[in-house]
């Protein structure tokens, strides 16, 4: 489907939505690759969880190592494993073109079947509370919500999808900072960097607009506040 006409030297071009871009390699583009791999939305969550359970002082205290690796696992199992096998099923069955998800209308299966991931590991981690603290079905829930937003609002827009993991990122530690249960300085400016670094690298090497990242970068932090709004 055409989305845009440029016109360059009196010519009209056309480009395709399912077109993918290319742009010359140097080493800016690597980085921002690298950027985009290391912090891919269907990474964050694990790295959330990897930092409640090994980094945050209180929160896991009177769990031993054992059971902190089975959340982790429980968490990577069904945050990376099953979504991205869920996307790589659609697309040999060809209900998706790339697994890049590079159009609107591919994206739609794998959000479908990342909400149903997302709230069934939010409802694990809630149904097992108190024995896990509480934040932890939070932010899960809060990544559920913002799945659900990024569907509908692909409807009109391609909304991106690694502004949402790292608006995600940021809210659930402002969250924490406002609870009082660790320092969050390091933690949050770390978090800050990293958002800056992975939008700016999505501008540079998706199709994205600015607002595209910008909007999915809101839709992750304000749905984490929503969540914890109606659960904490």
């Amino acid at each position: 489907m055409i989305t845009e006409n440029a016109q360059h030297n009196g010519t009209v071009i056309h480009e395709r939505e399912d077109t993918p871009v290319y742009k010359s390699f140097s080493p800016i583009t690597i980085l921002a690759h690298l950027f985009s791999v290391v912090f891919h939305p269907l990474f964050i969550p694990v790295y959330v969880v990897a930092f409640l359970l090994f980094v945050h002082p209180s929160y896991f205290s009177g769990f031993s190592p054992r059971q902190k690796y089975w959340v982790l696992f429980s968490a990577a199992l069904n945050t990376i494993f099953f979504p991205a096998f869920s996307l790589v099923l659609m697309k040999g069955l060809g209900f998706i073109k790339s697994i890049f998800l590079r159009t609107q209308q591919d994206r739609i299966g794998p959000y479908l079947s990342s909400m149903i991931f997302y709230f069934w590991t939010a409802w694990t981690f809630f149904k097992m509370e108190p024995k896990l603290p509480l934040v932890l079905p939070v932010f899960m829930t809060g990544v559920f919500l913002t799945t659900v937003v990024g569907l509908l609002t692909n409807i009109s827009f391609k909304i991106s999808m690694h502004g949402m993991g790292i608006g995600g990122l940021i809210g659930i530690f402002i969250i924490i900072m406002f609870q009082n249960t660790m320092w969050m300085a390091w933690p949050l400016s770390l978090a800050l960097l990293i958002g800056g670094l992975v939008c700016t690298s999505r501008l540079v090497v998706s199709n994205h607009s600015p607002r595209d990242i910008y909007l999915g970068l809101l839709a992750g932090l304000f749905c984490q506040f929503i969540a914890a709004a109606f659960i904490l």
